[in-house]
């Protein structure tokens, strides 16, 4: 039987790393680390306790959904936020377009974005503050 710890990190294929490292870095203001001297762009960015986002760039993706239409159904990537609230403003202040789902079968409120690529973001939180 496998013993899974923990999750470790995420990969998320982008196609331009300047204008994902804006977003993920600036917009959602993620803390950018080290990464190995790999053969081809990216970025990590790391979160409490070891777990880490990492950027791929790999143009010709497959996994690229080909439109920035804010789909919940979609993969997707989901990150526990403070509050609800000001990670709403936060977003529309950066133009972003939002599905806000405040009330919905979780018990926790709902935001769904797409970065550059289209690669969908959930943000959740517990309550509406």
């Amino acid at each position: 039987m496998i013993e899974v710890q923990a999750l470790h990190h995420v990969a998320v294929c982008v196609t331009d790393v300047d204008r994902a490292k804006h977003f993920y870095g600036v917009v959602l203001g993620l803390q950018e680390v080290a990464r190995p001297p790999f053969p081809f762009g990216g970025a990590w960015y790391e979160f409490s306790e070891g777990r880490q986002l990492h950027l791929i760039v790999h143009p010709p993706t497959r996994t690229l959904r080909g439109t920035s239409d804010v789909d919940d159904r979609d993969g997707h990537l989901a990150l526990r936020v403070r509050s609800y609230r000001r990670t709403l403003e936060h977003l529309r202040s950066h133009g972003l377009e939002v599905l806000e789902k405040p009330t919905n079968y979780t018990p926790w409120a709902q935001l769904y974005v797409t970065d550059p690529d289209g690669n969908v973001i959930e943000f959740n939180a517990e309550g509406l503050d």
